[in-house]
């Protein structure tokens, strides 16, 4: 039988004078743990869902590898490449590749009758993935977008909707200025969306491949460039990798050299900002570790010396130093699981409310989300737990030996 779990366990079970001062010191360090778990609890699926709805939202506007004309980096001029048949198989080919489609940029001026706005069409064919942005649809639909012909159809953001005072079937006419002559088009509003990415929603509209072409006087089989997403994104390097040595500086088979991109390299600034949470979410881990620590601490030491009388006659009867201190510690163990239990059922439930319901809100001009997303990640709580327990249990080895420098014969005297 392990005697110090056995005689933790009655400490434990034993309510004893509710005039004692170890009962309010328990429920104080139960409270201190539950607290600091929820704490990380809630600040770990902040964080993830944060990163995480960004990343996605990011990677909805362009994928999450990009090949595009090498001459671009060097020339403020417009480069294309050739996105035929053949060469979207060698880009499909590649490892982890889940995705890829074609888009071309062009430049252009909206106006109204009272307003005009100078905004970036994009313009994709029928392979355009358009998930993400089904997502984020507040009114009108997604057009059926072509690379053999054009409806003149615009999907727009609601930023650019109300900046020019558009609602869906509405008519605006586009002007695009070449070398030498302005060409004008006659679009219809056929769906707004809105992903509070304000980068991306105050300049950037949807239209056909077609369109876009015809007014860069591009063939068919070129555009600007190509968007791939993996299956993974956790190996996500592992692809750039295989487009590195399989596409970077190849021909396209008309003489032009490509180069990739991934995601995290075209945006860097967007990504090394939500880097920075990381520093913040470690800051907060320790100090709330700490917090129960310290709150343990102060528990133990109350509850040793609430319980002298009871060591003395304990080291009377023959018990060694060593036993008693593993009973205190199992005896902390149980309190820290009791505030482990509280922790995970109010940080679990505090994440699933505000999943459902979104009570807690931000402002999506400065957080490019419209309330706080929050992503439940069980193994990463299951692993909180577990280093929660560890450090407070390691921390109270120290404080344990507290019950060396308690003598038989004077703790029989001890009120």
């Amino acid at each position: 039988m392990n005697l110090p779990l056995f005689i933790a366990k009655r400490i434990y079970s034993d309510q004893g004078d509710k005039r004692n001062v170890s009962r309010p010191a328990i429920r104080i360090a139960i409270v201190g743990v539950a607290i600091g778990l929820m704490v990380m609890i809630v600040t770990v699926c902040v964080v993830l869902g944060f990163k995480h709805t960004i990343r996605d939202k990011v990677a909805g506007f362009g994928g999450h590898i990009q090949v595009s004309n090498l001459m671009k980096y060097n020339d403020i001029d417009p480069y294309t490449i050739c996105a035929d048949d053949s060469m979207m198989q060698v880009f499909r080919a590649q490892p982890g590749v889940r995705h890829v489609q074609r888009y071309t940029i062009t430049q252009g001026l909206l106006k109204t009758d009272d307003d005009f706005l100078g905004v970036m069409f994009k313009g994709v064919g029928p392979e355009f993935d358009n998930t993400f942005l089904q997502q984020n649809i507040v009114a009108g639909e997604i057009p059926a977008f072509s690379d053999s012909t054009s409806r003149y159809q615009l999907l727009m953001s609601k930023m650019i909707a109300d900046k020019l005072h558009l609602t869906i079937g509405d008519k605006v006419f586009a002007y695009f200025i070449g070398d030498e002559n302005v060409k004008t088009r006659k679009y219809t509003v056929a769906g707004i969306y809105q992903t509070n990415m304000t980068r991306f929603d105050e300049n950037l509209c949807f239209t056909d491949l077609y369109a876009a072409n015809r007014l860069n006087g591009w063939d068919a089989d070129h555009c600007t460039g190509v968007e791939a997403t993996v299956e993974n994104l956790d190996r996500l390097s592992v692809t750039a990798d295989a487009f590195i040595d399989n596409v970077n500086r190849t021909d396209d088979g008309h003489g032009n050299q490509m180069v990739t991109q991934t995601i995290y390299e075209t945006y860097p600034t967007i990504f090394t900002w939500l880097e920075l949470l990381d520093i913040n979410v470690w800051i907060i881990l320790v100090l709330m570790v700490c917090v129960a620590g310290f709150t343990m601490i102060s528990g133990l030491l109350i509850i040793i010396l609430e319980r002298t009388q009871m060591i003395g006659i304990l080291k009377a009867l023959g018990t060694r130093n060593k036993t008693i201190r593993h009973t205190f510690l199992w005896f902390s163990v149980f309190i820290i699981g009791q505030g482990m239990l509280w922790g995970n059922i109010l940080g679990i439930g505090i994440v699933l409310l505000q999943q459902h319901t979104g009570f807690v809100s931000l402002d999506p001009q400065v957080y490019y989300v419209s309330e706080a997303p929050m992503e439940l990640n069980l193994p990463l709580i299951a692993l909180l737990d577990i280093v929660t327990l560890l450090v407070c249990v390691f921390v109270l080895i120290t404080p344990s030996y507290l019950v060396s420098h308690i003598h038989p014969a004077k703790s029989m005297r001890y009120e």
